[in-house]
């Protein structure tokens, strides 16, 4: 029973990061995805706040879930989403202005970031505490790696840099640029969906083969 519910905890958490991630899996949060990522520091920072938002309302959400009045629980939920990121919000302005000037406006529009708020209804209003926290964890941790990798090829391309580090003086601006970052982003989500159909013939393939085996011992 304690490895079925650590599988469990374990493949809720990893689900986020992998076949569910929010951002080259269901192509959720593309605002901030495409504006914030001219840099690694950047999609770091963004995704470390969406990390901390998340997990916590996931964790709200799944404490009250109970007492909610069903008609206005997407409002409480927005309410207790806010609460959240204006903390954040006050955190990154006291200490790490430098950041939270770069991110402006896109900080405070966490608050209708659609992975946030779907999660807090397809998932952790409908699962207890622990399990609604590590979701959220994984979904933010998925988003935040989604977006360091996109900012860090933008900035390697675009800058010659990477984490304010320089590396090279060969630039090509474009990648810092609202097309460059399309085009990042359409040839990562190709990618990992490559990935994912190469897995999945294999796991076809992997069951066919077991299953001709288990008719050739049954013949």
């Amino acid at each position: 029973m304690a490895d079925k519910n650590q599988g469990m905890a374990w493949y809720t958490f990893k689900k986020g990061i992998t076949t569910e991630n929010p951002t080259y899996v269901q192509a959720l949060g593309m605002c901030p995805t495409l504006a914030v990522t001219t840099a690694a520091i950047n999609g770091l920072g963004m995704g470390l706040a969406v990390i901390v938002v998340l997990s916590l309302s996931n964790l709200i959400v799944s404490l009250i879930r109970k007492s909610v009045p069903k008609d206005i629980r997407i409002p409480i939920f927005i309410v207790v989403i806010a609460t959240f990121v204006t903390m954040i919000d006050l955190l990154m302005h006291a200490y790490t202005y430098d950041l939270w000037k770069t991110l402006g406006i896109f900080i405070p529009l966490i608050v209708v970031n659609c992975i946030i708020l779907g999660r807090a209804e397809a998932f952790a209003s409908k699962n207890p505490p622990h399990y609604a926290f590590l979701d959220g964890l994984g979904m933010g941790t998925g988003f935040t790696l989604s977006l360091f990798l996109l900012g860090s090829i933008r900035e390697i391309a675009g800058n010659g840099s990477w984490l304010g580090i320089h590396l090279w003086n060969f630039k090509m601006f474009m990648f810092i640029l609202p097309p460059g970052a399309f085009i990042t982003l359409g040839l990562l989500s190709a990618f990992f969906s490559y990935l994912k159909i190469k897995k999945e013939e294999a796991e076809k393939k992997r069951q066919q083969e077991l299953k001709k085996q288990q008719q050739a011992q049954k013949a």
